[in-house]
């Protein structure tokens, strides 16, 4: 036979849930905006990232054909030998190419989020000879 017992286990108060819920809104307030930034830098390390990996491609087709590519080649010189596709920048435009470059053999750059030439944080210009 079954009895009626009060349950004894311990339980939240509604004032309680509501202090957790104030803390984790003060929380989100502090975090979420620094956490939106970050994609802005990860595009840009990205942009380096990527860089860095087509300078190397470019050094080993200088390796094998004892030259760069030129300009009117482009980057499109290395696709299927040294790269599975032609590379784009964080920001889905080409990357630009100059060979031989004004600041060394080759310059290899993006200019960020704006597309123009300088700029800051999201908006810089990414290259290889800096």
């Amino acid at each position: 036979m079954k009895t009626n017992k009060p349950n004894n286990r311990p339980s939240f108060t509604l004032i309680e849930v509501m202090v957790v819920v104030v803390i984790i809104g003060i929380l989100a307030t502090i975090i979420v905006p620094r956490i939106m930034d970050k994609p802005g830098q990860a595009r840009t390390q990205k942009a380096q990232s990527d860089i860095q990996t087509i300078s190397a491609a470019l050094d080993l087709y200088k390796l094998d054909k004892f030259n760069y590519p030129t300009t009117n080649e482009g980057l499109d010189a290395l696709v299927q030998d040294y790269l599975s596709k032609k590379p784009t920048d964080p920001w889905g435009k080409d990357y630009y190419y100059l060979s031989p470059g004004e600041n060394g053999d080759f310059d290899l750059y993006s200019l960020g989020a704006d597309n123009r030439i300088g700029g800051k944080d999201e908006n810089t210009d990414i290259n290889n000879w800096e």
